[in-house]
């Protein structure tokens, strides 16, 4: 189970955005040499938090 959720965030696109521009940029890890933003070439980059809202119950 745990090799195959690896498999599935290695081929999954990941959503960046740009601390220079401001632009969200999708890369792919597996393919990706450089992570860079292809609009302004800024090489920082931060990872996009998901938009689903998780609920965590405790006792």
């Amino acid at each position: 189970m745990k090799n195959n959720f690896l498999n599935k965030i290695q081929q999954s696109e990941i959503m960046y955005k740009c601390l220079n521009c401001g632009r969200e940029v999708k890369v792919e890890l597996k393919t990706a040499k450089k992570i860079i933003c292809p609009y302004c070439g800024y090489r920082i980059l931060r990872k996009t938090r998901p938009k689903v809202v998780r609920k965590v119950y405790s006792d």
